[in-house]
C-alpha cells in the first residue's frame, strides 16, 4: 500500500491520497490508478510532445523556489506544472548559497506507471501497445533477451506515419529513447536512466529481481553493444550475483524504427 499510494510530501513526512485510500478499501483492495483514472492529463501530455520533453529527465529535476510558484500559463515550465498540479513531488531540499533547491519526483507506482503508461501511448498513438508490452515483459521475466527485438519493432512499426511526419519527431533523436523509457517504465520495472559508474553513464539499466539489463541506444550510429563492453558498464552490478545482460539498440530516423539489435550475456 505505502509503495502504491503513500510518497507525497510537502517539506515533511509523505503521506497517502486519502482519496486511493477510499477507493481501495471499497474495491476489495484491488490495486489500481484510483486517482489517475478520474481524468487524463492531456494538457500535460500535448506539452510533453510540444517540447520534445525527454522523459529520462523525470528522474533528476531540481527547482528554485521562484520556479515552483510561477502562475505565468505563457512560460511555465512542464516540471512546474506537474508539481502544481500533483503529478511530481517534493523529494528533499538542499541549501546551496541561501538558495533552497527542491528536487521532485514522481510520488508512487501508481502515478508512475499510469501516468509514464498514458505519456507512451500519446506520443506513439499505438492503440495496441498492451500485446506488444505484454510480449517484452515475458521476455524479461524469462529471460530470453533475443525475444526482446520483435515487440520493440513492432512497438514502433506501430506508430502512424502522419504522427511522424506532423511532428517531424523522426528528426528528434530523445523522442526514441523517451518512448522505450515511458513503456518500460510502465511495466512498473526499476529503470534507471543515465545510471552513473565509474566508466561513465549507462544510458539505461533495468534491474530485476533474477537478472539486470544494461542497454546501449545510438541513433543514425552504430557500436551500441560494443560502446558497453568497452567501458564495462557491466561490472557495477556482478555483485548482485544474477546474470546481467548487454544489449545494444540503433535507431534509424529514416526507417522511424530500430536498425540494429545486439545483445550478449556478462559470463564471469
Amino acid at each position: 500500500i505505502r509503495e502504491w499510494y503513500n510518497g507525497y510530501r510537502f517539506l515533511g513526512e509523505p503521506v497517502y491520497n486519502p482519496f486511493d485510500i477510499l477507493l481501495f478499501i471499497s474495491n476489495d483492495f484491488a490495486y489500481r490508478s484510483y486517482w489517475f483514472q478520474t481524468a487524463t492529463p492531456t494538457f500535460l501530455l500535448k506539452l510533453i510532445e510540444k517540447n520534445h520533453y525527454f522523459l529520462p529527465d523525470l528522474e533528476n529535476i531540481v527547482k528554485d523556489e521562484a520556479m515552483l510558484n510561477s502562475f505565468d500559463v505563457d512560460y511555465i515550465e512542464l516540471e512546474t506544472l506537474m508539481w502544481q498540479t500533483g503529478y511530481l513531488t517534493i523529494s528533499h531540499t538542499e541549501t546551496l548559497l541561501d538558495n533552497i533547491y527542491y528536487h521532485l519526483q514522481l510520488p508512487n507506482k501508481e502515478v508512475r506507471q499510469a501516468f509514464l503508461q498514458s505519456v507512451a501511448q500519446y506520443l506513439t498513438r499505438n492503440h495496441d501497445s498492451a500485446r506488444k508490452t505484454n510480449d517484452i515483459a515475458r521476455a524479461l521475466l524469462s529471460k530470453e533477451v533475443g525475444r526482446l527485438e520483435s515487440p520493440l519493432k513492432a512497438l514502433f512499426a506501430g506508430i502512424a506515419y502522419h504522427h511522424f511526419t506532423a511532428h517531424k519527431l523522426y528528426e528528434y533523436e530523445g523522442y526514441y529513447v523517451s518512448v522505450f523509457y515511458a513503456y518500460m517504465k510502465a511495466l512498473g520495472l526499476d529503470v534507471r536512466s543515465e545510471d552513473v559508474t565509474n566508466k561513465g553513464r549507462i544510458d539505461m539499466s533495468v534491474v530485476m529481481e533474477k537478472s539486470v539489463y544494461i542497454f546501449e541506444f545510438k541513433v543514425d550510429g552504430s557500436g551500441a553493444l560494443q560502446q558497453i563492453k568497452e567501458r564495462k558498464y557491466y561490472e557495477k552490478y556482478l555483485s548482485l550475483n544474477v546474470p546481467v545482460y548487454l544489449i545494444g539498440i540503433e535507431f534509424d530516423t529514416q526507417e522511424r524504427n530500430i536498425r540494429g539489435f545486439e545483445h550478449e550475456e556478462v559470463i564471469i
